[in-house]
């Protein structure tokens, strides 16, 4: 089977590193003219060159604090004057917070909805007329498997990301007439940034594999996600081989959710 997105324009947030930048190389090796989005210029030029590396798309980046409404619209626009159009939104900048719920303050909780939640809606309500237009477009909110599955401590993540997933399917509903098919990928246990950002962290007393490896031991596959394997998924969702799938909010986590 042979996925491709040959004359698609994707924009894909938070993706100069980790899944984002998975997504980002999958897609510009299958066709798609990639806008790479990340909120720091560090890291974006090795972004660059690396998911052009090989690519039949095309790659540019821009900096873009997701999480400001003035910052989406000028770089939308910035995007749209580079290739013209977007066909797709990759709506995946975010971070994980976890804390108890009474000591998450006013301001936590409206950084975390300005970043996971506002900025999939605005992405999605400036793509949305052209991709009415053109009668085909895509959207995929990745979300992590707290947003159907909410533990104690979860907050404020657990939230954001079940808001996300109803405006997943608020969409959905709305888009499948006009060709719009708006999906959401739930996270779990995946090899990325994040899972390297925590083994810093915590500093235990063994390597790095060893760590994964005994992370990924109580999943029922046996072991931890690749960011390949979830790329392969995104890649899929938003090409003609995906156009029957809409609506639905897919767990990456190698069976390990308690809900389907």
């Amino acid at each position: 089977m042979d996925v491709r997105l040959d004359g698609r324009v994707a924009i894909i947030t938070g993706s100069s590193k980790g899944l984002g930048f998975a997504m980002a190389k999958e897609f510009a090796a299958s066709g798609a003219n990639v806008a790479i989005l990340a909120r720091s210029a560090d890291g974006l030029a090795e972004a660059k060159a690396a998911a052009s590396a090989g690519a039949s798309g095309k790659v540019e980046t821009f900096q873009c604090d997701v999480s400001k409404a003035d910052d989406i619209s000028k770089t939308f626009a910035a995007v749209v004057a580079t290739f013209g159009k977007v066909d797709i939104i990759i709506n995946n900048a975010g971070l994980s917070r976890a804390m108890p719920s009474p000591l998450i303050s006013d301001e936590i909780w409206q950084e975390d909805l300005e970043l996971k939640l506002f900025a999939a809606i605005r992405f999605a309500r400036l793509a949305w007329p052209g991709m009415t237009e053109r009668k085909w477009g895509r959207i995929i909110n990745v979300l992590n498997t707290g947003a159907k599955a909410p533990r104690a401590n979860g907050a404020p993540t657990a939230v954001s990301r079940a808001a996300g997933m109803a405006l997943m399917k608020v969409l959905a509903n709305e888009g499948a007439p006009h060709g719009i098919l708006v999906n959401g990928m739930l996270v779990g246990q995946i090899v990325s940034d994040q899972i390297a950002r925590r083994f810093a962290q915590e500093r235990p007393n063994m390597s790095f594999d060893e760590y994964v490896a005994k992370a990924g031991a109580g999943i029922p596959v046996g072991r931890m996600g690749k960011a390949e394997e979830f790329a392969a998924m995104a890649c899929l969702l938003c090409s003609d081989l995906g156009g029957f799938t809409t609506g639905t909010a897919i767990n990456m986590d190698g069976g390990a959710s308690p809900v389907v």
